[in-house]
């Protein structure tokens, strides 16, 4: 009888202890949260996601009308062909005066040998110096007709090349492998520029934000493993984490005088990066253990 009371005195003391552990730190689980929006106006055609699924990245996951944008882009096309026809004509006409050029100067070096060899007269050389000026200046009038040419179509490739980038900012791409949080529109909704669709997070690495006190501070270090607990029915569930971030700022503005029991009260935020099982969720509360 004296032995079951002396072990149940040491089961009381060893309760006793266990009661006044406490955590380190305190806090609740978060994500970094992206807000997908819509980069073009329009009719939504569909917009394939559900909260709670998961996406991978560059994933197309909806899309906003593009039929104005793809009319708008066939008629461009056609107003280049038919500036560009016009650029044919000119460079026809290029071609036509540079082989009446070449026949020229054949001509001009024949008549100068034969004016070295006294066969011909210094008119002759004049006039078909002349004439080969002539047809160079008309090569050069032509070019400058077919400059304003070039720049239309090179206009029309900017243009086209604008609503190609609208045609894609249409398309909406999933960005990150990530869980779906909200959905904020549905298919035949009008999207607009900046309207928000959906909202998601990657869940597969958690952040728990605890706070510690000051005199706690000292007792931690960028990437040291600390234990994280959280509820689990009747008992803690725990897991291990690595503190990934530690404020250099206290949460609370203390008071001029500090005595060694208000020192106590500068609270400092510390992040824990936690992988997640799939049990941790957005705002779970949960405790931090360093021992």
């Amino acid at each position: 009888m004296k032995h079951l009371f002396i072990l149940m005195l040491l089961l009381s003391l060893f309760s006793c202890n266990n009661s006044d552990n406490k955590a380190d730190g305190y806090g609740n689980f978060e994500a970094t949260e992206i807000t997908i929006s819509a980069e073009a106006n329009g009719k939504l055609e569909f917009l394939n996601l559900e909260e709670g699924d998961i996406i991978e990245p560059n994933t197309l996951v909806g899309l906003v009308d593009t039929i104005q944008l793809h009319l708008n882009k066939q008629q461009l096309i056609a107003s280049k062909a038919t500036v560009y026809s016009k650029s044919e004509n000119v460079l026809s006409q290029i071609n036509v005066l540079q082989a009446q050029l070449k026949t020229t100067l054949i001509e001009q070096k024949r008549i100068q040998n034969m004016f070295a060899e006294n066969a011909a007269t210094k008119r002759q050389v004049d006039e078909i110096e002349g004439k080969v000026d002539v047809i160079k200046e008309q090569i050069k009038g032509v070019q400058t007709q077919n400059a304003p040419i070039i720049n239309e179509i090179a206009s029309i490739d900017v243009q086209i090349k604008k609503i190609n980038d609208q045609i894609k900012n249409s398309k909406i791409i999933n960005p990150i492998k990530a869980t779906v949080l909200a959905k904020y529109a549905e298919p035949n909704e009008i999207a607009s520029f900046g309207k928000p669709l959906y909202k998601i997070a990657n869940l597969s690495k958690m952040t728990l934000r605890v706070y510690i006190s000051e005199t706690q501070l000292p007792q931690i270090k960028l990437n040291q493993i600390v234990t994280v607990k959280i509820d689990n029915g009747t008992g803690m569930k725990s897991y291990p984490g690595t503190i990934s971030w530690i404020s250099s700022v206290a949460e609370f503005t203390p008071k001029i005088i500090q005595t060694k029991e208000e020192r106590v009260n500068l609270v400092y935020a510390v992040k824990v990066d936690v992988k997640n099982d799939g049990s941790l969720k957005i705002g779970m509360p949960a405790e931090m253990w360093l021992k």
